[in-house]
Formats: C-alpha cells, structure tokens, sequence
C-alpha cells in the first residue's frame, strides 16, 4: 500500500475518501473507487500499447493470463472507434 507524507501506510479507507474527495472535486457523476481506478490504469495501458509483461508486475496479477480482460476492453473500444470512421469512409 501507499505511505503517506509521514511515513505511515493509507488504510483502504484513507485511499476510498481521497478518491471520493477528488471524484467530487471532478465533478464525476460517481465516486472512483480503488478498483475502478486500477480497471482503468490497466486497461489504458493496455490501449497504449504497453506489453503485458511491463503490466504484470504492478498490476497485481500473478499471471499474464489474467490481464486478457484488459486486452478485450481495449479491442471493444478499438471496435467502436472502427465503427465510427466506417461509417464516415467516402463511398
């Protein structure tokens, strides 16, 4: 887990209020809970690119399988995104 300034370890409960405090501060419809905050980290670095290899290590996964979730999020987007320039092609 974190430390913070003074050298002490966040509680789970210290990480969900910074993130609702942030989230609030955003103006986010829902508050970024510690999960969806890593969901997104992985699957944006999955988007950039990144091998799962360089992932693995700090996402928290024991193996590279179980980072194919991120993958399939990544094409889904890459699907739609697709979709939307197609439809634009000149013909």
């Amino acid at each position: 887990m974190w430390e913070s300034s003074w050298n002490k370890k966040y509680t789970d409960r210290g990480v969900r209020k910074i993130l609702a405090k942030y989230s609030e501060e955003a103006g986010l419809a829902q508050n970024l809970s510690p999960h969806k905050l890593r969901h997104f980290l992985l699957t944006w670095l999955k988007k950039q690119g990144i091998d799962d290899a360089l992932i693995q290590p700090y996402s928290g996964h024991e193996s590279r399988k179980s980072l194919e979730v991120y993958s399939k999020l990544a094409i889904t987007d890459a699907q739609q995104e697709y979709n939307e320039v197609i439809n634009k092609f000149p013909i």
